[in-house]
């Protein structure tokens, strides 16, 4: 949601920045924008695509020639519509100091009426140009401070969250940057510094960062930064290399990064098991909460907050956990969490989901579980995250960077943690050993399963093309597969903008099938398990009702081809593993799907990869 880059350094800021704004544009965004500083500053900015910002500089952009020093941003609207007057950087009145905000000003109507009132002029709809306003009237009245200090007073009439980068002519040498519930990361060159609201466009210059914890602020000059608190208290801060290169955010050969993604889950199964699971031994070793696995144990209750396709994932961890581990678990919408006074306590384990670790709902679900003295254990993506930070102990999901906007290997990866921490909760308590070896092979398989479900990949396009022009669609599931036809239906309606929903599927008697004709697809995921034969009659109905059956099956199964209109056959698995193979041919067919439609599959409108206000 939203992107900020910054840089100061010996090179040319401007096109160093334009290009990284493209590598921030999966984010999710509307208009585009650039200041930088050569004697005075100069501003650029543009409604619509970073391609239409960098037109405008063609035509333009002269004067930014030559600048070492600039900042930009992609806007994704929140306050006031796209546009060319609310795309950022905003100025002052004087057009000395210029601003990018990710976040959410929530007092920002208040503020406004104050500057209005000693005359401010506002040229935007939102509020983030309300902070350039209020930095530029306090800097006036106390002529003593620098550009550090009027931010650092400005940040105390400020509530809300925010990711800030801000410039000015009076003092060309600086950036001064601040967080509070929106990243930002420092990337550590030689002679030169780089900002921006994730690593993505700064892995290509260095793999040396430095990540803002909420309350902090840092002053960059040409040749040091320092972070210190909104209080002015200095940090000392831990350098973190990247673990992931350039070419892991390059397409490598595919058509969009989403089918890049979809390809790469194989290798990102092996990698999130690696050194993890030990089949010699029939046991599972996750560093991250290895002292904590006691205290993990002994837990009354388990509640999995998350949002999204990370909550889908919480719900397979709850099948999970509670069928070997024998722990009672919840599964909450981290939205919902916080704002309906939860019941719990220092017995309950709160376990956050979330792929960025910066999810706005989900923060705020672990800092009210941390007050209630629940132990919060964390599962993210992103080392050095919000989440990695302030959890007591986690596991990474070494997913590596996730472009597209519409989750997908990120997705298996949580499954399949939740998977391992299933079984060390499990061992020496509710299953044998050699049980536990069994579900772990089961597990080592899936990468193998998963290389052949992707070698249908034309077969599932050839389906696609018969359902692109639907209008509603049905995903069916049961047991273990019902979330991954929740997580099925939101795949098509992220990308392919086709109204879709998930149910378990007893409950199609309950409402949606009123919904069923000829023209309506119901996806089924009907493969052999202990629900199977509950299936076939689902599908019965469906059929009756002259609707459209597209079935995922498990191999060899001849009894639902011949009920279904079009079935794609996965490998056999065990019941709880199966939601990693089902989920394949449903992301691919929802990809194929939205590209027939010629949907952006990689930037679906209205979406942002990761949700940094509530």
């Amino acid at each position: 949601m939203c992107g900020i880059v910054g840089y100061i350094g010996s090179r040319e800021a401007a096109p160093l920045l334009l290009n990284a704004l493209k590598r921030l544009e999966y984010r999710g965004y509307d208009s585009a924008g650039m200041a930088v500083i050569k004697e005075s500053l100069h501003v650029l900015k543009k409604k619509g695509s970073v391609s239409n910002l960098e037109e405008l500089m063609k035509e333009s952009g002269a004067d930014m020639m030559g600048a070492t020093l600039g900042i930009a941003h992609t806007r994704w609207a929140t306050h006031g519509d796209p546009s060319d007057r609310n795309a950022h950087p905003h100025m002052n009145v004087a057009n000395d100091i210029a601003l990018i905000h990710n976040g959410i000003v929530e007092n920002y109507s208040i503020l406004k009426q104050e500057l209005i009132a000693q005359r401010y002029v506002f040229k935007s709809d939102t509020d983030s140009e309300v902070l350039v306003h209020l930095i530029d009237r306090i800097w006036k009245a106390d002529p003593s401070l620098d550009l550090e200090g009027a931010v650092r007073m400005a940040l105390r009439h400020v509530e809300g969250a925010y990711g800030l980068c801000i410039i000015s002519s009076r003092e060309p040498d600086k950036i001064v940057v601040a967080r509070k519930g929106s990243p930002l990361v420092i990337g550590i060159g030689t002679g030169e510094f780089f900002i921006a609201s994730d690593a993505a466009p700064i892995v290509e210059h260095t793999n040396k960062v430095v990540y803002l914890a909420d309350g902090e602020m840092a002053i960059v000059t040409r040749d040091n930064y320092t972070v210190k608190t909104i209080e002015n208290v200095e940090q000392e801060k831990r350098v973190t290399e990247l673990d992931f290169s350039l070419e892991k955010i390059e397409k490598g050969g595919f058509k969009d990064f989403m089918l890049k993604e979809i390809f790469e889950q194989p290798e990102v199964m092996r990698d999130v098991m690696r050194g993890r699971v030990r089949l010699e031994d029939g046991r599972v070793q996750l560093g991250g909460i290895e002292d904590y696995l006691d205290r993990l144990k002994q837990a009354k209750r388990i509640v999995i907050c998350a949002c999204g396709t990370s909550w889908h994932a919480g719900l397979i961890g709850e099948y999970l956990i509670e069928e070997f581990a024998r722990i009672p678990v919840e599964v909450d919408y981290a939205s919902e969490f916080r704002y309906r006074n939860p019941i719990v306590g220092s017995d309950d384990v709160v376990i956050v989901i979330s792929q960025s670790g910066e999810t706005a709902d989900t923060l705020a679900a672990l800092r009210l579980a941390k007050e209630k003295g629940a132990m919060v254990l964390g599962i993210c993506n992103v080392v050095g995250s919000t989440i990695a930070r302030e959890t007591l102990c986690g596991i990474y999901t070494h997913a590596g960077p996730e472009v597209g906007v519409a989750s997908t290997k990120a997705f298996t990866a949580q499954v399949i943690v939740l998977f391992m921490l299933a079984m060390a909760l499990s061992k020496g308590r509710t299953i044998s050993h050699d049980e536990i070896r069994l579900n772990l092979r089961e597990l080592v398989e899936v990468p193998e399963k998963v290389s052949q479900i992707l070698e249908q990949n034309d077969v599932i396009r050839e389906i696609a093309i018969k359902l692109k022009d639907a209008s509603n669609a049905l995903y069916l599931g049961r047991g273990y597969n019902f979330p991954v036809a929740l997580e099925g239906a939101l795949k098509l309606k992220e990308i392919s903008y086709i109204h879709a929903e998930g149910y378990p599927a007893a409950e199609m008697k309950h409402g949606p099938i009123a919904l069923i004709d000829e023209d309506m697809p119901v996806i089924f995921i009907a493969t052999r398990d202990n629900t199977y034969t509950k299936i076939l009659s689902n599908i019965e109905e469906v059929r009756s009702r002259k609707g459209k059956v597209i079935a995922i099956a498990s191999e060899g199964d001849r009894e639902v081809s011949r009920l279904a209109d079009h079935v794609i056959y996965i490998p056999q698995a065990s019941a709880p593993v199966l939601p990693l193979l089902t989920v394949i041919p449903l992301q691919l067919l929802a990809y194929h799907i939205a590209t027939l439609r010629g949907c952006n599959v990689d930037r679906p409108r209205n979406l942002a990869k990761s949700v940094t206000v509530e």
